[in-house]
């Protein structure tokens, strides 16, 4: 089996039940994003091939840790050997942290609001990071909103002026102001990642209540500007009410202005649970079609140096997962 066929069909499942040797160093745990507070999920590695999937003791994929990393994945009678890889923070190979793991915001595919996670200080991230700096390439940001948008702005901000101690490339992915791309590039961060989250501003309206559409668009234009090609992302959720047609034509939209599609599977939590996952079927559809776009606008997701394109674990990558 092609791994694109085996990734679009794990990430389809979406889980994955642990067994074997002890493994607590090879699993990631998320404050944001789709996992965000679940038990947490690993990493399996199949040459240069990943994928993440959330642990679950009554899914239908085992992998079987055989110690020391080295793994096999059981799955519809396929035994795939591999490995499992050792997360910095959040993923491999990059402390990728969230800063507020609470938001004020409501949308409705996201557990952050109902966790009501703490903020971490300044010092608590540096220590973070320096503990994983011998394992990493990359630290990406990201945060929900404590107080306001402008006030979380504000902290992150100071967050990444102290990071860039490190010397690494960063990138950032917080809810932005018309201000955002500007502040980020003069502090030196490498990438962003603005979110569109829905293919229409109709479904956005939907799942966002509160939040500005035309907003993200206005920022992403800003971005590609200031950052240039291959270093503006945006995430689209496939599985929440949109059309083939109209994932088609965000991701057609993205690309024509210069943003590369983050095209991520819906995980349903929060307000979304029963909702059925995107088949695999049509990830594979649509990595096709985002692929094009990708080619067609001259971008090329294999250059990422940091967050989700860049790890590769939650969506199927053009470049990545040929």
């Amino acid at each position: 089996m092609q791994w694109k066929e085996l990734k679009a069909r794990l990430l389809a499942t979406g889980t994955v039940n642990l067994a074997g040797e002890p493994a607590e160093q090879f699993i990631a745990r998320s404050a944001a994003g789709p996992g965000a507070g679940g038990g947490g999920a690993v990493f399996f590695a199949m040459g240069s091939h990943r994928v993440k999937l959330a642990l679950d003791p009554l899914s239908p994929v085992e992998v079987v840790h055989r110690g020391n990393g080295t793994a096999d994945l059981y799955f519809n009678g396929t035994l795939i050997s591999g490995r499992l890889l050792e997360p910095g923070f959040h993923c491999p190979d990059q402390a990728f942290i969230t800063v507020t793991g609470s938001c004020i915001f409501r949308c409705r595919y996201c557990s952050v609001p109902k966790i009501g996670g703490r903020r971490k200080s300044i010092e608590e991230i540096m220590r973070m990071v320096e503990s994983v700096r011998h394992r990493i390439h990359a630290i990406s940001i990201t945060s929900g909103v404590l107080e306001s948008i402008v006030e979380e702005e504000a902290y992150v901000l100071e967050v990444v002026k102290h990071l860039a101690f490190f010397g690494l490339p960063m990138g950032v992915s917080i809810y932005p102001t018309e201000k955002t791309p500007e502040l980020l590039k003069g502090l030196g961060v490498a990438e962003v990642k603005f979110n569109l989250e829905a293919a229409t501003p109709e479904l956005f309206a939907k799942m966002c209540p509160g939040l500005d559409y035309d907003l993200i668009w206005e920022v992403l234009d800003q971005s590609v500007v200031l950052f240039g090609k291959n270093r503006v992302f945006s995430n689209v959720i496939i599985g929440i009410g949109e059309t083939d047609a109209e994932l088609e034509a965000c991701i057609r939209e993205l690309t024509s202005h210069g943003v590369i599609p983050v095209l991520r599977p819906l995980n349903p939590v929060a307000e979304l649970v029963g909702t059925p996952r995107p088949t695999a079927e049509r990830l594979k559809k649509f990595f096709v079609i985002h692929e094009q776009a990708l080619k067609d606008a001259g971008l090329d997701a294999r250059l990422a140096q940091t967050m989700c394109t860049n790890c590769a674990g939650c969506d199927l990558v053009p470049g990545r997962d040929e």
